[in-house]
């Protein structure tokens, strides 16, 4: 057995390589677990989020919304630009250039915080032993005080749509297409298809969003919901709901697609299919059962509010526990965890974690929405201001979509901030920070926001609450 650790870390995504980084710095000694590996057996860290998720996503997005503008947005502006068009292959290349850079980056944190990569898949054993199994099917054993579980998820593959290299893509296929196709189907209008579909429908494919449920994102603010809906299909998304695959046929390089919706059994002929219906925890084979860890029937692993299995000094954060699938709140719990095992207070608030889908507009939100509250019988009042009344989103022709506040009747405390807009992104942390330290929508309002900022409708939007907005008119009490 190698020498024992005080920290194992299995998994270096968001979640597993940041807490691996906090645990050095404490002094703690650490090791991080990947089995990930390229086509020549070097390490890939930072998980799925660097990889195949979080970044190269945004980079695609980033430069599609950059060709959008330029085709539909510079006239207006009085730039002539004729004849814009993609290099799909270069863009694919700038992508992964980002992400070996972003990798690259964590392999020097390790070295530079001290921190030892065990390079193969790692199982949890009884007694804090971790298992390591190589590439090559070799087997070392090493052993720690505490170890952290953070292997992540992969995507749902659902039968109907068996993955087929090249025609039917997960979201990892899907962000190595190289040449636009004209004809794109996707199965799942959450955030995974919503981005993808943003994509390529701004390189000129005919995109079909197909999405089981009758009513589009369903667990956002119905407002924003409203809004993203009227927007994404105006954008040239065509979005059925109520539309549940069935089934799939390839000819060819054409895939069939056959669903059903209100009006019976249809088919989709496209070019290229992705699959985006979730994902789920990645457990299997990542514990022994004689370890004391508990799963549930779905494979997410029982943990209480910091973290904690029911196995002493185990922890799992992340994608296999319980709460939203975001890299942000794996990585805090990751801080959370190893400050707890460093012996300091650490507790995250789960009621401040912002949600964002990076389409443009792009949509952020924080906290409750006005149907949760409602239904919760809260008493509520509510603020708006849409960015069609900012200069400064004028300026930047920038001007769908709005802010939302929701306040507490009684305590006036902000429960909730939704936003539709240019970089929602970016203005929900306003929302949070605000909220993290219980904020009044009045705590906002008697804020100094600069002038022009696209900032100041967050400001506006508190003023609204109480029906003291200065650049539109007030509504009414609801």
């Amino acid at each position: 057995m190698s020498d024992k650790f005080d920290v194992i870390v299995i998994g270096s995504g968001p979640g597993g390589y940041v807490a691996a980084i906090r645990a050095a710095q404490l002094g703690l000694k650490t090791a991080c677990v990947e089995k990930w590996v390229d086509d020549k057996n070097a390490p890939v860290l930072g998980g799925t989020c660097l990889n195949v998720g979080c970044i190269p996503s945004k980079a695609l997005l980033e430069t599609t919304h950059k060709l959008h503008e330029a085709q539909h947005g510079f006239a207006a502006q009085g730039i002539v630009a004729e004849n814009v068009r993609m290099d799909t292959k270069q863009m694919v290349a700038r992508k992964n250039q980002i992400v070996k850079n972003l990798t690259g980056g964590i392999a020097g944190l390790f070295k530079a915080n001290g921190v030892t990569l065990l390079q193969g898949k790692g199982k949890l054993l009884a007694n804090k032993q971790v298992e390591v199994t190589a590439a090559d099917g070799s087997v070392s054993l090493h052993a720690a005080e505490n170890v952290i579980l953070a292997s992540g998820s992969v995507p749902v593959e659902i039968p109907p749509a068996p993955l087929t290299e090249g025609l039917i893509l997960d979201n990892a296929g899907a962000l190595d297409i190289d040449e636009v196709p004209a004809r794109l189907g996707i199965i799942g209008a959450g955030v995974i298809g919503l981005e993808m579909g943003s994509i390529w429908a701004r390189c000129g494919s005919e995109v079909t969003v197909l999405e089981a449920m009758d009513s589009f994102l369903a667990l956002t603010d119905q407002d924003v919901a409203k809004e993203a809906y009227k927007l994404m299909t105006k954008q040239g998304l065509d979005i059925k709901l109520g539309a549940r695959c069935t089934g799939t046929e390839i000819k060819g390089k054409e895939v069939t697609v056959k669903y059903t919706d209100a009006n019976g059994d249809q088919e989709l002929v496209v070019d290229k299919l992705i699959v985006a219906v979730g994902r789920r925890p990645l457990t299997q084979g990542l514990v022994a059962d004689d370890t004391g860890v508990k799963l549930d029937e779905r494979g997410f692993i029982f943990v209480d509010e910091q973290c904690r299995t029911n196995a002493p000094g185990v922890y799992a954060i992340g994608d296999i526990v319980r709460g939203p699938m975001l890299a942000h709140k794996a990585s805090e719990e990751g801080i959370m965890v190893v400050d707890i095992i460093a012996g300091h207070k650490a507790q995250l608030n789960y009621d401040c974690v912002p949600n964002i889908i990076y389409t443009f507009p792009e949509l952020a939100w924080v906290g409750k929405t006005e149907q949760e509250l409602k239904n919760e019988g809260v008493a509520i009042k509510v603020g708006k201001f849409p960015f069609a009344a900012s200069g400064r989103a004028m300026a930047a022709n920038a001007t769908e979509g709005f802010v939302k506040m929701i306040a507490d009747e009684k305590t006036d405390r902000i429960l909730g901030v939704h936003i539709v807009g240019g970089i929602a992104s970016e203005l929900i942390a306003q929302a949070v920070i605000a909220m993290e330290f219980c904020a009044t929508a009045e705590d906002l309002q008697m804020t100094v926001f600069a002038h022009p900022t696209v900032s100041e409708a967050v400001h506006e939007a508190a003023l609204a609450v109480d029906n003291h907005a200065i650049h539109v008119a007030n509504r009414k009490k609801r």
